[in-house]
């Protein structure tokens, strides 16, 4: 049975001074004598090195998010380690294990997509006289929220499929059919929030539309039928 590591991994901001980062609260800390950068692009050292001794994450605000500058470490295992990957790396059992892993990644992602596509048209359910849309809308859809590395709601294991299917349905309708994109929101806090539910509410009353039988006239201007029958005629 797995136990948890006794190592500690923590997470740091750079400081100017060189030979020195801070801490989450502020604090300055002294990088630990004998400990290097290990700059980021090999996930797979950078996990064994956090099994192996603690480790300070540092990283950098960008935008919205946070991006990794690399890890710190001693020196002496990050050097033992990269060197012990680098000799299994160069066993052809490796490359085999690895191509092995890469295939069922993938076919994992093909079931995955099929999966949410139909997670995606059980929640547009437009009714027969739309159903072409209902196709092209999901394939869309699929194509824009699940791409590995993504980052959207499509990703996550916090919600069910069917969560995350009408979270995605949502999030595309506001960047395809809504001003949101050229929106100037207040830096308030949940103003962005409440912009968004009042755009979601707009979204849903859009999608009644399709869910019923009414004539492609009554549609009129509507910017989610401009996308869609854009789509389906290509």
């Amino acid at each position: 049975m797995s136990t948890a590591s006794q190592y500690k991994s923590v997470e740091v901001r750079p400081h100017k001074r060189p030979g020195y980062v801070m801490s989450l609260k502020g604090d300055v800390l002294k990088i630990p004598l004998g400990w290097e950068l290990l700059p980021p692009g090999d996930p797979a050292l950078s996990r064994r090195i956090k099994k192996a001794h603690d480790t300070w994450v540092i990283k950098v605000q960008k935008g919205r998010r946070l991006q990794s500058k690399g890890i710190l470490s001693d020196k002496v295992v990050i050097n033992r380690l990269r060197e012990e990957l680098k000799r299994e790396r160069a066993d052809p059992k490796y490359q085999k294990k690895l191509d092995a892993g890469r295939a069922r990644r993938a076919q994992q992602e093909v079931e995955y997509k099929a999966e949410f596509i139909c997670a995606v048209r059980q929640f547009l359910q437009f009714s027969e006289r739309y159903v072409i849309y209902e196709k092209v809308m999901a394939q869309l859809i699929t194509e824009h929220a699940i791409p590995v590395g993504s980052k959207t709601v499509a990703r996550t294991q916090m919600i069910t499929l069917e969560k995350r299917a009408e979270a995605a349905t949502i999030a595309w309708m506001r960047h395809q059919t809504t001003a949101y994109d050229s929106m100037k929101i207040a830096r308030v806090k949940g103003a962005r929030r409440e912009v968004r539910r009042e755009l979601a509410a707009e979204s849903r009353k859009l999608l009644s539309h399709y869910r019923s039988e009414a004539p492609y006239e009554a549609l009129g201007n509507c910017p989610l039928y401009q996308v869609l029958d854009e789509k389906s005629s290509l």
